[in-house]
């Protein structure tokens, strides 16, 4: 009995994982295109459940919500991840290797104790906006993940420019905008991309910390879910997925062209 090779072996079995992986995302994106009442029987092609959620108005509000939320989470999470990964790159001390420890369990910590812990603390602060509320439960995790990115690229980069700079006679902060942000640019905007993703996509946080009037897109799909799949929640689930599958490209492209190309050895740790 002849033997299979082991590289058609390997082929086979990636093939296996993609197709267990990405299935289902694609029998989604097929039947949100199913023009029938009911959902999961195919009757004809149809766009029509895509018109009907655009003009959904509680989805477009909870896509509005969704979308303040991710973008004030960029801001929080970009602003102060970005400083947090130079200054464990630039800086030494004893407190680099406990800081690193703290990002990584920030990383690492159930989503659903994080959550019961900023419900807590928000009530007992009396924060009642409900974009802010939100923004601020996506960023902790997400300046984390910024912290990280912009480590790894900081570290990979050297400070050999930065020292240049600083020899011209060029003060700290003339240094850090002309020199050091430009260089570091492609991983600031990888980190926006990634947080603006994962804060848009968030359910568990989001389902604890949202308040009435605040309730964002993946909320609002999920309580849609107790009536039955309709068409127009599918034609939501598909979009949502194209904007978070754009983020993601856009972000790895970054990393990979611009960062990894040049030499960078430090891993990025992104999360499951």
């Amino acid at each position: 009995m002849k033997k299979v090779p082991l590289d058609v072996l390997m082929k086979v079995w990636i093939g296996i994982v993609f197709a267990f992986l990405f299935l289902p995302i694609a029998v989604v994106i097929l039947y949100s295109f199913n023009g029938g009442r009911i959902l999961f029987i195919w009757t004809r092609f149809s766009t029509v459940w895509y018109s009907a959620a655009l003009g959904n108005s509680r989805i477009i509000e909870a896509l509005s919500t969704s979308v303040q939320a991710a973008l004030v989470n960029v801001v929080i999470a970009v602003g102060l991840g970005t400083l947090a990964g130079l200054a464990l790159a630039r800086k030494k001390g004893v407190w680099r290797g406990p800081y690193i420890a703290l990002v990584f369990l920030i990383l690492t910590t159930p989503e659903l104790v994080s959550a019961i812990g900023q419900l807590i603390w928000m009530n007992r602060r009396g924060l009642e906006n409900p974009v802010l509320r939100l923004a601020i439960g996506h960023s902790v995790f997400d300046t984390a993940l910024v912290t990280l990115i912009v480590r790894a690229r900081a570290a990979g980069i050297g400070e050999t420019l930065e020292e240049a700079a600083a020899d011209l006679g060029a003060p700290p902060w003339k240094a850090f905008q002309q020199v050091t942000l430009p260089i570091m640019l492609p991983a600031v905007v990888a980190g926006a991309l990634l947080s603006f993703t994962f804060s848009f996509d968030d359910v568990i946080i989001s389902l604890f910390v949202q308040i009435p009037g605040g309730t964002p897109l993946p909320i609002r799909i999920l309580a849609s879910f107790k009536t039955g799949l309709r068409g127009d929640i599918a034609a939501v689930v598909v979009m949502a997925f194209g904007v978070s599958l754009v983020s993601i490209l856009l972000s790895a492209l970054l990393l990979r062209k611009r960062g990894l190309r040049n030499g960078d050895q430090a891993a990025i740790p992104l999360p499951t």
